[in-house]
């Protein structure tokens, strides 16, 4: 999904295209998701266990859980179970993707 989309002052989106990029824009638009974003992406490793990320809040477990579904589902973020935790990574494609629907530069490099 790395070539979803070109600049948008380029040429007109797809549906297909429209459809991949509001969802992921809307899971974006929520201040407790795009800081989630860059908890995730900017941790060590690349990628940060949910038991590090609800200490970062003052919201329930279950609320954190949903900000991340909404996250995964989008395609911003994907995770991994390892014994009763699940560690998340930011899928950089996806990041890629905004940026150059955004940039017409980014789409260059």
């Amino acid at each position: 999904m790395a070539e979803c989309c070109t600049p948008l002052t380029t040429e007109p989106l797809t549906a297909d295209q429209a459809e991949v990029l509001s969802r992921r824009f809307k899971a974006l638009g929520d201040p407790v998701r795009l800081r989630l974003l860059s908890l995730i992406a900017s941790h060590e490793g690349g990628e940060a266990c949910v038991c590090e990320l609800t200490v970062a809040f003052p919201l329930s477990g279950p609320t954190i859980s949903h900000h991340l579904r909404v996250l995964r589902e989008a395609g911003l973020i994907e995770g991994q179970r390892r014994g009763t935790w699940i560690y998340y990574r930011v899928l950089p494609d996806a990041l890629q993707t905004l940026s150059q629907a955004l940039h017409p530069a980014a789409a260059l490099t």
